[in-house]
């Protein structure tokens, strides 16, 4: 008897764990490829949600998130010192996205709560990893969203409330504009459903941005040969300098 009932529950304990709600996802495109006249790209995101219950009475929100590789990044403080603009201080971010971007089908407030945003690391800042700071800096945050604000500003960090259309319920899409200072690596792409506030439910896949062409070459010449990359690099000077100058004597002799 006993074997029995353990039998059932291991039955049904995958159904149990199943959502009731899913993401069925698409993408415009899953590689970018960046080469030498790259300027930017967009990508289509968009999906389905798959229902194995009726529709509830409070309504679900979509989040949408892509992440660029992280990478450990130094933020210096400057200060005029003496009529001079010098570094006084300075912090490590263990670990930032090189590109974030996050879009919502409401407002932030409406789409996840705070416990939930720690727990997942939605929002921007939390995307960011510090572990500490030097004891002679007490502002460390001040750093941390000094980083937000200059990568924003480059759109590398981009928080798009509302940017998610939610059709009936079932349908959604969304657009993230990649800028051309695209770092090559995986970025990881995530899909949450929400409702009040929680996750209920979350889909993952990733989007390759690769360089190609010219831009591939030089960059796994710079990685794999180095000597020969900067012995290139400044044949290329030597070479452009002197073209410079005997285009400009033979403009001064004509």
């Amino acid at each position: 008897m006993l074997r029995f009932l353990v039998l059932l529950l291991a039955m049904a304990s995958p159904a149990a764990a199943q959502p009731a709600e899913e993401v069925v996802l698409g993408l415009s495109q899953d590689t970018v490829k960046i080469s030498t006249n790259f300027d930017g790209s967009e990508i289509l995101i968009f999906g389905a949600i798959k229902r194995e219950t009726a529709l509830e009475r409070d309504p679900l929100q979509v989040i949408v998130t892509v992440a660029g590789p992280l990478r450990p990044v130094v933020v210096r403080r400057k200060e005029r010192v003496a009529g001079i603009w010098v570094n006084t201080a300075s912090v490590e971010v263990d670990s930032a996205p090189t590109f974030y971007a996050v879009a919502t089908s409401a407002p932030w407030s409406e789409v996840i709560s705070h416990t939930e945003d720690l727990r997942h690391s939605v929002s921007i800042p939390r995307a960011i990893r510090s572990v500490g700071a030097p004891m002679d800096v007490l502002d460390s945050q001040a750093f941390k969203d000094a980083l937000i604000r200059i990568r924003g500003g480059r759109s590398s960090y981009q928080l798009l409330e509302g940017a998610v259309t939610l059709r009936q319920q079932t349908l959604f899409d969304t657009r993230i504009a990649m800028p051309a200072n695209l770092t090559e690596g995986i970025y990881p792409t995530r899909i949450l459903l929400t409702r009040n506030g929680r996750v209920v439910s979350r889909f993952e896949t990733e989007i390759n941005v690769t360089k190609v062409g010219l831009e591939r070459w030089l960059y796994m010449l710079a990685q794999q040969e180095p000597l020969l990359y900067g012995l290139m690099s400044i044949a290329i000077a030597i070479a452009a300098g002197w073209g410079a100058s005997a285009a400009f004597r033979l403009v001064r002799s004509s």
